[in-house]
């Protein structure tokens, strides 16, 4: 009787063993996910101010083609059907086009002597803690907060140790 007990214990875990193993995965699980979190939040800004920089990009290819900056998205997005036209000039995708992407919405604004772009999280603070601001000058601007960033917010790393707020970057 006791070889029995003795064999069934070793082809087997007890209730104790697997509780203790389940609480330490919940513990890690417990750390790791507002990290995660953190990361996924942290690289949808970053994809944010790479749409901002492409969007300059293609402003400025607009008007070196059209002689204005485009006024919409759609503008600058793929054309209904044929070739490009100043409605619908190919320099974006569709997907940008429509104006939400990676947790962020954009809106371009044109004037004959400018435009603006302004990226605000879709959902604050779940796919941003900023939003972005940027013009016909390059320079990208940060708020830290569900505001959207202005020509007046403070540029994109100007201040090292956090935002406004003094959240850590």
């Amino acid at each position: 009787m006791r070889m029995t007990r003795l064999n069934r214990r070793r082809f087997g875990f007890s209730l104790m063993e697997l509780l203790i193993v389940v609480a330490i995965l919940m513990i890690i699980g417990a750390v790791a996910v507002p990290r995660i979190n953190t990361a996924l939040v942290n690289a949808k800004e970053m994809a944010a101010m790479r749409e901002i920089n492409n969007l300059n990009q293609a402003e400025t290819q607009y008007m070196s083609q059209y002689g204005r900056f485009a006024t919409s998205l759609t503008e600058l997005g793929p054309p209904t059907s044929g070739q490009p036209t100043p409605s619908g000039a190919d320099l974006i995708s569709g997907e940008m086009a429509k104006g939400v992407k990676n947790g962020y919405q954009f809106v371009l604004q044109g004037t004959q002597t400018g435009f603006t772009v302004n990226a605000n999280p879709v959902s604050y603070p779940t796919t941003g803690r900023r939003g972005f601001f940027s013009d016909q000058t390059g320079v990208i601007r940060e708020n830290w907060g569900a505001e959207p960033a202005t020509a007046s917010s403070g540029e994109l790393g100007a201040t090292a140790s956090g935002g406004a707020a003094g959240q850590k970057k």
